[in-house]
């Protein structure tokens, strides 16, 4: 996979250049904005790791997230920065981000989080998604468990895709409501709500409820 590295600290960016060098992939690596957009322009990755602070501003991981979803760029985006404030984190996925690993980090950590989203990656382009006896076409938008078809509303799907993208991964209740609902809602029993009716239409075991929140119920 191509992977584009945004990172000014050498003492961080070397390690896990190699590191993810080592697993097969083709890193391109900035340690400014400058750079990062010139890289961008030239050639799109597959998957985005972004510090947050950069020499030309505190937020430049966030800028060119923005203005990376704002140009059509659909890949994920793993931001990695000290910044590990809850206000960060959502900001972060406000502007487009998909995952959040705060320094210091582990590098078995990070590697396994991009590997995570990898994996999406290759699901999106297959543009089907089987996780046991449930299944999504992410392109119909459609879901089937044990084969039968089952129809939900907007949210509903949008919440299952989610946590079916990413198994293993635990959301919040605020998370869920800040990337299904944004503005619209600001209060997380919508997201029980949701949850509720998943277990009735799919299987009560579909969304598991876990300290910290909720994760997909189903084995991938």
């Amino acid at each position: 996979m191509r992977l584009l590295l945004v990172e000014d600290e050498p003492n961080i960016a070397r390690p896990v250049l190699r590191a993810l060098e080592a697993q097969g992939h083709q890193v391109r690596h900035a340690p400014d904005l400058t750079t990062a957009r010139a890289l961008l322009a030239e050639a799109e990755p597959d998957l985005m790791v972004l510090d947050v602070r950069l020499p030309e501003s505190e937020d430049g991981g966030f800028i060119l997230a923005r203005e990376a979803r704002a140009a059509g760029y659909k890949g994920p985006i793993l931001f990695m920065t000290a910044r590990d404030a809850l206000a960060d984190r959502v900001m972060g996925l406000d502007e487009g981000g998909d995952d959040y690993v705060v320094k210091p980090f582990d590098l078995p950590e990070l590697l396994a989080r991009v590997r995570a989203l990898l994996r999406r990656v290759s699901e999106v382009k297959q543009s089907r998604v089987q996780r046991g006896p449930l299944e999504l076409d992410l392109a119909q938008r459609s879901v089937r468990w044990e084969g039968r078809l089952v129809e939900l509303s907007p949210r509903e799907y949008a919440l299952l895709e989610r946590l079916a993208l990413f198994p293993g991964r635990v959301y919040s209740p605020e998370e869920l409501l800040d990337l299904i609902w944004g503005e619209e809602a600001s209060d997380t029993g919508v997201v029980k709500v949701c949850v509720h009716h998943l277990r009735n239409k799919l299987d009560s075991s579909v969304v598991r409820t876990v300290p910290g929140g909720y994760r997909l119920g189903v084995e991938p």
